[in-house]
């Protein structure tokens, strides 16, 4: 993974799109001199990632069918896995 290299001014100025969009780790510099390192945590989803979400949530719905779960019964199901994610904070 190669990284570039932008202004300290510029890194500020567009700081959202950098923390939200940017997968390659930037160097960021004053004068010309690198003062510091951005490194993303998470690199952006490719276009795999998205076909596999695509595929869960295809046999996800296959899976609620089969089991005849209502829109109800799956609120239900949502509100506690919400909860148990809330509990693990």
């Amino acid at each position: 993974m190669t990284s570039f290299s932008v202004g300290i001014r510029e890194f500020r100025a567009r700081l959202a799109e950098y923390l939200l969009k940017s997968d390659k780790p930037v160097a960021v510099t004053r004068h010309g001199t690198t003062i510091g390192y951005f490194i993303p945590a998470r690199a952006a989803r490719t276009e795999l990632d998205r076909v596999a979400l695509k595929k869960a949530v295809s046999k996800m719905e296959e899976l609620l069918q089969r089991e005849g779960l209502t829109e109800a019964e799956l609120d239900e199901v949502t509100r506690d896995f919400r909860g148990w994610r809330k509990s693990r904070k």
